[in-house]
């Protein structure tokens, strides 16, 4: 855990670059710190190891008080990720991650175990990267050098400062996602410095949204989206913080609708009748384990077709997974011009649960907005809009 009380940092020159600051990050907590450049954010981040001290207040690590502990043993104990990474340019990959558990008096063996363990969690093959060097790196491969160095020692603490913040936005959201799903393994407490409000939102359990030195509010993504405290939180959001709901908003299996259901090898005529019955216009097709296969379209599944629905199916083109953001879904239905989409159990064993379609999207977004009579109209036009455009879906 992480705790702040009243920490105000003030320079030489009279300038305040945080001022009365206080606020605690639970264990295994991630908190995204955004703001402005110069509001603090990072000022933060760095009073945390040491790297700046405060002028005024206490800094607590696990109950610890952080000015009590000598600083390089402290910074030990805390994960360190940058935005340029700092990767040592004469040492291979695997040496370059085992650099704290070597200054920790590990043997060598464990420490080089140790590494080729994390270059795997963050998908980096130690067989096939190990012994490469930074340079031979790409800038999104060189960034999970710099996330699994942070881990090896197995800190509580991570510290990252706008860690993808200097790679394309494609590899960017590579990396936010293959985080997330480190995150959800290793639940580290994490502060997370970015200046980008759809990455606050995306992966921090909370948000501290910063001011000029202060911050203006600290809650949960949704409650920042859904009900801004102050007017400049709600400028620094935007006025299309209805549709960034999208990213923080899952799927959930109450959401899905349930077609009509055939099986690769019920006769056509089985699945004809099905969708008469029904008065559907499509039918998924699941294999024999009830897993996802595709789906048949009334006009095929006719009274003069012959054979089995697995000669007529068609392949699914995308799906997801319970518990994925609206966000994708949304975008998934754009990509493929599609008034739905199948949603699978979460451990992705291809087990079918339902179909998302615009209108249900809609009912989620509108649930998960917060019931502030200010904010509830315009959230209301963003939902609105959602299922107008993702309504022109064809299947």
């Amino acid at each position: 855990m992480i705790r702040f009380e009243h920490v105000t940092k003030r320079y030489a020159d009279g300038t305040t670059a945080v001022d009365d600051l206080s606020f605690e990050v639970a264990e295994g907590e991630l908190v995204t710190l955004v703001g402005p450049s110069g509001c603090g954010k990072t000022t933060t981040m760095k009073m945390v190891n040491r790297l700046i001290e405060p002028t005024e207040g206490r800094i607590f690590l696990d109950g610890d008080d952080i000015s009590a502990i000598d600083p390089v043993r402290l910074r030990r104990r805390i994960g360190y990720v940058i935005q340029q990474v700092g990767l040592f340019p004469h040492k291979t990959v695997l040496e370059n991650t085992a650099t704290v558990p070597h200054l920790l008096g590990w043997k060598r063996g464990k420490g080089r175990e140790r590494a080729a363990e994390l270059l795997d969690l963050v998908g980096l093959d130690p067989s096939v990267y190990g012994d490469r060097y930074p340079d031979q790196l790409s800038g999104g491969q060189r960034q999970r050098v710099g996330v699994a160095r942070a881990l090896a020692a197995d800190p509580p603490v991570l510290l990252m400062d706008e860690p993808f913040g200097a790679v394309d936005p494609v590899v960017r959201e590579r990396l936010q996602n293959e985080f997330l799903r480190l995150q959800a393994q290793v639940r580290k407490t994490v502060l997370f410095v970015t200046h980008d409000i759809e990455e606050a939102v995306r992966l921090g359990d909370r948000i501290a949204v910063y001011g000029q030195g202060s911050i203006e509010q600290f809650d949960s993504p949704a409650t920042v989206l859904g009900a801004p405290a102050t007017p400049y939180v709600a400028d620094f959001v935007g006025a299309d913080r209805g549709l960034k709901r999208l990213s923080v908003t899952p799927i959930e299996e109450g959401d899905l609708d349930q077609p009509p259901v055939v099986h690769l090898d019920d006769p056509l005529s089985r699945a004809t009748e099905r969708l008469r019955a029904e008065g559907a216009r499509w039918a998924v097709v699941l294999d024999r384990d009830d897993k996802l296969h595709g789906w048949i379209p009334a006009d095929t599944a006719t009274t003069e077709a012959k054979g089995t629905v697995r000669e007529h199916a068609r392949r699914m083109e995308a799906w997801l997974p319970v518990g994925a953001p609206l966000k994708q879904a949304f975008a998934t239905m754009l990509q493929h011009d599609a008034g739905w989409i199948a949603v699978i159990d979460r451990e992705s064993t291809g087990r079918f649960l339902g179909v998302l379609t615009p209108a249900r999207l809609h009912e989620a977004l509108r649930r998960s907005i917060d019931a502030d009579a200010q904010d509830v109209p315009r959230a209301e036009v963003a939902v609105e809009t959602v299922a107008t455009i993702a309504r022109t879906g064809s299947r």
